[in-house]
This record gives structure tokens, sequence and C-alpha cells, in this order.
């Protein structure tokens, strides 16, 4: 997420103006169907050879792999974390074409490449796959190896590899899974794969997985650490690393505070006391939190409102009808999702228990 742009339609000009760890929003909606011939590979440009895969701490579902043994194969390659909401909503795209292609010579590859310290953790990822149904090889790329390698600037990126091991393909951020999987035929085509499919394909997702609501979400990634965040607006100044009251008054769109006893730290806020919460004034169908219970590890409860009453209809997935929740893993939980008509809303979440971590708020 770093100073990641939740913005819809962003333009390849902010992609290559992005700084090194930008987790990109969602790009234009998907074009339509008309164009229902595969783009020929002479569209798809060489640029450059596959880098070594060499650096990540271990690899999940494989044994390690390598540019020589990939050869022969169409890779596509796909960077993610596991708390970043775009990558989230690209999984089942990348899932159906994992199956899709398979048979044709298709080997997909995942790179987790974290950005919170908590993503390095192996069993956060092991959870996180089982959660998303990840079943292809994928390297953990903690110490940044392989992103580096790759020159790599978004969460989440897909490359496509030829069975030479040139990269033709790059699609930074969410979004465009036409182009992308019209790139995935010419090059199986190119390949001399036979009866190759000219169809697309029409996932479908639910929770934080679904695709998001672009046309009226009004609200950008906000994150709670001091480092990057943005709009907070309590009128208490923040201790770093040090206990701190806070209160919050009347938000404007897209203002936060925070309320009751917090330790507000580079990258997270830490609930210091029962009872403290956050507010947050957004528009969108969707919001999201990543949160975890802490050092501790012991579950923390939740209670949510919004406009100062039970979510009813709107609740999210990980919350009930009356607001009520529990913080039992380090992920994104979704918290809200309207049922109805999209509008400026006051959100608040107040955590019944003590040590709960808070990272960032992302919008769908």
């Amino acid at each position: 997420m770093r100073r990641s742009v939740l913005v819809v339609m962003i333009v390849v000009a902010a992609f290559c103006a992005s700084i090194a760890s930008i987790r990109y929003g969602m790009n234009e909606a998907n074009a339509s169907e008309t164009a229902s011939i595969p783009r020929p590979a002479n569209d798809l440009p060489v640029q450059g050879a596959i880098p070594k895969l060499e650096g990540a701490v271990t690899w999940l579902n494989s044994a390690p792999l390598t540019p020589a043994q990939l050869r022969g194969k169409v890779v596509l390659v796909d960077f993610w974390t596991y708390s970043c909401i775009n990558c989230i909503r690209t999984f089942p795209y990348i899932r159906a074409w994992a199956d899709k292609y398979r048979d044709k010579g298709l080997v997909v590859l995942g790179v987790h490449t974290p950005e919170f310290q908590f993503e390095q953790d192996l069993a956060n990822i092991h959870t996180a796959m089982k959660r998303f149904m990840i079943d292809f090889p994928v390297a953990v790329d903690s110490n940044h190896r392989i992103w580096q390698a790759f020159g790599n600037r978004a969460w989440p990126a897909i490359y496509l590899v030829d069975p030479k091991g040139n990269i033709r393909y790059r699609q930074l951020g969410e979004g465009h899974y036409d182009k992308t999987e019209r790139a995935i035929q010419a090059l199986l085509a190119e390949a001399g794969k036979e009866k190759v499919p000219t169809d697309l394909v029409h996932p479908t997702a639910s929770d934080e997985q679904m695709a998001p609501d672009v046309d009226r979400i009004g609200s950008e990634e906000t994150y709670i650490g001091y480092e990057q965040s943005t709009n907070l607006r309590s009128p208490e100044s923040v201790r770093k690393n040090a206990l701190q009251t806070y209160s919050v008054g009347e938000l404007a769109l897209n203002d936060w505070g925070l309320f009751g006893a917090w330790t507000v730290m580079a990258d997270r806020g830490t609930v210091s006391k029962e009872g403290s919460g956050i507010a947050y004034r957004f528009s969108a169908r969707d919001l999201h939190l990543v949160l975890g219970p802490g050092a501790a590890g012991k579950p923390v409860r939740i209670r949510v409102t919004i406009d100062g009453r039970a979510p009813g209809a709107d609740h999210g997935a990980d919350i009930d009808e009356e607001g009520n929740g529990v913080i039992s893993q380090t992920r994104l939980y979704q918290l809200v999702r309207q049922a109805g008509k999209v509008s400026a809303r006051r959100f608040e979440i107040r955590f019944l228990d003590t040590g709960a971590e808070a990272y960032a708020f992302t919008f769908g």
C-alpha cells in the first residue's frame, strides 16, 4: 500500500512516476469484449529477459524455480502481498487463468513481497493462501530481492514471460483483465499451442474479493502510522511511539481521528485501553481496515457503527448486523458494504479489548 493511490482510473504516467513502494488502485474498467479476436503477439514487444528468481526466503507449493526450468512455458508472474486490497481483488482472475490455461502451457508464479512486517510471517502467509485458495507456486520474497530484480514498483503487478524467457507484457495495478488475458492467449498461440481459447473469464467473487464500485469511490487509502498518515483531525498532536489520549469531533469528508488511548508508531497504531477507537468520514461502497490482535495474539472484540447506529444491512463480511466482530488474525477486514445508495457516512470502530493494531483503511 505504501503511499498507494486507491483512486480510480490511474493513468500510465502515474505508474512511471511512482516511487518504489506504491500500491496502485483500480485502473480503467474492463473494456467490452466486442474485440473478440486475441491481440497478435507482435503487439507485445520484448521488454527484457526474466531475471533470476533468487533471494526468496522460501517457496510454497513448489520447490524453487529458475528461469531455465520455465523455458518453453508462458509464465505469469504475479507480485502481491496478502493484506493489499488491490491484490486481493485480482485473485479471482489469477485463479481462473491458472485453471483455464494450465493445460495449454501457462505457469502462474506468485511472488509475495511484503509491505508490513507482519506480512513476512510464514504462518500468516500460509493462512492467507488458504483463505484465497492459492495453489500455484509462490516465492516468499520477504527481502524484496525478486522485486528489485524485476525493477517492480507496484502491488499488484503482473508480468507475462514468453517461452524464450522474454518479458512481453506488464500490468501495474488491478484492472485491464481483458487486455491481460488477450496477451496470455497471444503468447500461447505464438508458442504453437493448439485450440487456445478466445473467450474471456468472468469469475464471480464476493466479500473483499469483489470488484470495487469504481464510479462511487470517493475516499483513498489512509494510513494510521505517523510515517504516512494524512488527514488526521484529532486535535491532539501525535506523540510518536508513546502513549497519548486522543479525541475526535466533527469530520469533513475523508478526515479521520483517533479517540481514547493509543500508541502511534511509524506503520500502525496500537490500542492502549479498551473502548478506544477510530472515526472516519468516508464515501465508498466498501470500507476495509487492516487490523491485528497485537503482540499478545489474543482475539480482540470490536463494535462498528455507521452514523452512530448499528450498520444493519450495510455491515461488511467481517462483522454482523449489530456491528460486532472479532479480530483474531492480522489481515484486511471488510467492515462496511453499503447495500443501497452510496453516500458519505461516519464510520466508527471501538475496540472492546486492548492491544489491537490498526494499519490502514482502503475502499472499494
